[in-house]
């Protein structure tokens, strides 16, 4: 007797499992993107902005856990950007409306689309450029990278949770602005720092260590201060990485110049 065939088989190849194993923290991070705009129905935008946060946290690990357990693939850079579209696109313009954008009706939507827009241009164009060669341009992102407007667009959302009452704002009319600032921050060419290739010297570890716990036991304490702070932080250090990219550039230049005279030189 001809016993049937099991066409179900378990994958126990290592590299399809370094595969999946990335892919399945990115979705874990659209869930929770997509959830956070649950939150917002429900009126719980604190729970909302954590679940950005995480997002974002989420963001950063599956790629740098890819290339790690070398489990980089097409798909899953496909897989990034759309993830990156709903979790810092579409879900921080929905927080946004439910909490301020909605009370200024017609244009309060018009607000959200002109956002929303402008990430899944900066996501195009950086699927774009991500296949060109390395150089010292990998050092920056060219224009505010997503997750970062993501955070930044819930800025005043999130400076409204906080006890900075010594700072009178009009959400009327400073959400809208700010979020339009920030759209346009995203489709810009302005050079931000990546902190891609951060190199950490040995006698700073210590140091860098004793910062991450104060940082995460700050968060911990006073969430939504610290947040507000890093955001502010973030974007005071925007005219700096400008400055130090167009002394790299010009470095890089100079010393292109002058490989072009010696390679002049040698044909005389």
């Amino acid at each position: 007797m001809l016993k049937p065939k099991n066409n179900f088989k378990v994958v126990t190849d290592k590299k399809t499992a370094r595969v999946i194993l990335p892919n399945m923290l990115t979705l874990i991070g659209v869930c929770i993107g997509l959830t956070s705009i649950r939150f917002a129905l429900d009126g719980r935008f604190e729970f909302a902005i954590v679940a950005i946060i995480l997002a974002a946290i989420i963001d950063g690990l599956d790629g740098r856990i890819a290339r790690l357990i070398k489990g980089t693939s097409k798909v899953g850079k496909e897989l990034d950007s759309l993830t990156d579209m709903i979790s810092f696109g579409v879900a921080p313009a929905f927080i946004m409306y439910f909490w301020k954008l909605n009370t200024l009706g017609r244009f309060g939507w018009l607000v959200c689309l002109i956002y929303v827009i402008c990430v899944a241009l900066r996501l195009a164009r950086f699927n774009v450029n991500s296949s060109q060669e390395p150089s010292w341009r990998d050092n920056f992102f060219e224009g505010v990278p997503s997750p970062a407007g993501g955070i930044l667009v819930l800025t005043p959302l999130i400076f409204s949770m906080t006890n900075f009452e010594f700072i009178p704002i009009n959400y009327d009319i400073f959400v809208p602005i700010f979020f339009i600032a920030t759209s346009f921050l995203l489709i810009s060419k302005f050079p931000s720092y990546s902190f891609k290739k951060i190199v950490i010297q040995r006698k700073t570890t210590i140091f860098l260590l004793f910062s991450i716990v104060l940082f995460f036991g700050l968060l911990l304490i006073y969430p939504f201060n610290v947040i507000a702070i890093s955001a502010i932080v973030y974007l005071l250090m925007l005219p700096i990485s400008f400055f130090h990219y167009q002394k790299l550039k010009k470095q890089n230049e100079d010393q292109n110049f002058r490989d072009e005279d010696d390679d002049l030189e040698d044909i005389l």
